[in-house]
């Protein structure tokens, strides 16, 4: 047990709180003194007011609308008699699509569908100007690519409230509305709030659509990246990531540690019985339409990939041809799939086993550290993707390791394998931690008492019962680790070439077809790794049905 805290105390220490320690200092340690003087200069800075009155207006925004329409998903599922058997469907995928997607894959879609050369607006519309760009195309796309995380986190969240309360109000002859307003929402709101905070928090840190689609509209996040690339001034851009960590570390401390709390104070328990579905036509036809409506426009939008890939010039020619899918291998053969496949693979495996650790040490055991270890595990899930790239940039090319072994990490694939895992830690561990919680103490206890030390119990009692989380989180940070973009692009070298990097720098050069083609194998690989894990889980998970009996 000694041994895996020291392990684990040493890679969360180097990986996650140095880096952000070194863009702390680098904001407040110049020629040999503190000063402010680098946050006076970058404040001074027109280009980042503007960017950070930008990211709070988008971030407000996306949160609310995403917030919203997630409700009307959740309530829709949890609380209308829907009669088509599509409709579930429908939703089932959507909530599916942001988790196997490249993030900016609906921005390409935005710029096919609704751009200049878009399919709709010039070849069926013969709209000549139109402009998807700025503000309203990244608050579109980023809406429609995380109100399905607000719709999963709610649809919990309404499955728990007992209908006895609302039944309670209308017996007392309360309207369908006044039971909503004064019943279900107040119940409600701790949830909401955290979908918000969860939303606004992804919203502000994304890199990939404001990049994409933004135009003149620039974010913080976009602010750094080019504060580094195109200004050269990596301490500016130090300065300004700890403004936005800053910003995003609040709102994950009111998120966690408040709004958590305040809804498991709330709601207790499960519902006592089953729901009375409202069957009403003026509430159920509505929301299902508007549902289902949303529900096509986001399939349509991902369905608009693979033709983008298809197409022979999009806008002018829509014969369909291979040849980007041609030029895509012949550009960079399969270095650009090798590359991002192997990383993650690598990533994934390390990734699952150091959260299940970590899951186990924090709810198992009792120890000086263990606090630590789990706000340091879940701090990643707050921290921007492009601060943590500037902060390994400034850790690790110019700081205490600027020279020595560690510095060899640099430019090279073990630091891209190390950021993958850092950013995919938080949910790995999330899902371990609520797997243990269900497991009772006694199980293990009797192993110890048959003479088992820590590590057997842990390799032959502990890991088999939460198997099922363990192979979840695999696939998850190979999930995430191949479609990763923000975290990367400041780290990656012409060494490697990864796919979304790819995707990224023919989408700005205006290559959409070649762009496509590589979102088009990027999303059948995550589709297909998906797939596999389901049915390895269906196959050899914790719990399987034998004969119309489940056995353990």
């Amino acid at each position: 047990m000694m041994g895996m805290i020291l392990v684990l105390l040493l890679f969360l220490v180097l990986f996650i709180v140095y880096p952000l320690f070194v863009l702390l200092v680098d904001s407040f340690y110049t020629e040999g003194h503190v000063t402010l003087d680098v946050f006076r200069r970058v404040l001074d800075m027109e280009r980042f007011r503007k960017a950070f009155s930008n990211t709070i207006v988008l971030g407000l925004i996306t949160g609310l609308l995403s917030t919203l329409i997630g409700l009307l998903f959740a309530y829709v599922d949890v609380y209308v008699k829907v009669r088509s058997k599509a409709v579930g469907g429908l939703f089932r995928v959507v909530s599916l699509l942001p988790v196997v997607s490249p993030p900016f894959v609906l921005s390409l879609s935005m710029i096919m569908l609704f751009g200049r050369s878009g399919i709709l607006t010039r070849s069926l519309l013969h709209i000549y100007n139109s402009n998807v760009y700025g503000l309203k195309g990244i608050v579109v796309v980023q809406t429609l690519t995380f109100f399905p995380v607000c719709y999963l986190m709610l649809k919990g969240l309404l499955k728990n409230i007992d209908p006895s309360l609302e039944e309670a109000a209308q017996d007392m002859g309360a309207s369908r509305w006044r039971v909503f307003r004064t019943v279900t929402l107040p119940l409600m709101l701790p949830g909401l709030g955290n979908a918000f905070l969860v939303t606004f928090i992804e919203s502000v840190a994304d890199f990939a659509n404001p990049m994409l689609i933004g135009g003149d509209y620039d974010t913080l996040a976009t602010t750094i990246y080019l504060q580094v690339t195109g200004s050269y001034d990596s301490t500016g851009a130090a300065a300004m990531s700890v403004m936005l960590l800053s910003l995003t570390l609040i709102l994950f401390f009111i998120q966690k540690y408040y709004l958590e709390r305040k809804t498991a104070a709330t709601l207790t328990g499960k519902a006592s019985r089953a729901r009375m579905l409202i069957s009403d036509k003026s509430v159920r036809i509505p929301l299902t339409i508007f549902c289902s409506l949303v529900a096509i426009f986001v399939i349509l939008m991902y369905i608009m990939i693979p033709f983008g890939a298809l197409f022979k010039l999009w806008g002018r020619d829509y014969s369909l041809t291979f040849k980007w899918f041609h030029y895509l291998f012949k550009y960079s053969g399969f270095k650009a799939f090798k590359d991002s496949f192997l990383l993650s693979i690598i990533a994934a495996p390390i990734t699952a086993l150091l959260s299940m650790i970590i899951s186990y040490l924090v709810v198992k055991k009792k120890f000086r550290s263990k606090g630590f270890i789990e706000f340091v595990s879940m701090l990643a899930m707050a921290v921007p993707g492009t601060v943590l790239g500037i902060g390994y940039i400034r850790g690790y090319a110019n700081g205490l390791f600027h020279s020595g072994v560690m510095a060899g990490l640099y430019g090279t694939g073990a630091i891209l394998i190390i950021v993958f895992i850092v950013r995919s830690l938080p949910v790995g561990t999330r899902s371990g931690i609520s797997a243990l919680r269900q497991i009772d103490k006694s199980i293990e206890e009797s192993a110890y008492d048959l003479g088992a030390g820590s590590g057997r119990v842990f390799a032959t009692v502990t890991l088999p019962l939460i198997k099922d989380s363990f192979f979840s989180g695999l696939v998850t940070s190979f999930v995430r680790s191949i479609t990763a973009i923000s975290a990367i692009i400041l780290l990656v070298t012409p060494q490697f070439l990864l796919i979304t990097c790819q995707i990224n720098e023919f989408a700005e050069k205006g290559y959409y077809g070649v762009a496509c083609a590589y979102a088009t194998i990027l999303i059948l690989i995550v589709y297909v790794s998906v797939l596999f894990m389901n049915l390895f889980m269906r196959f050899f998970g914790t719990s399987r049905k034998i004969k119309g009996e489940t056995k353990i």
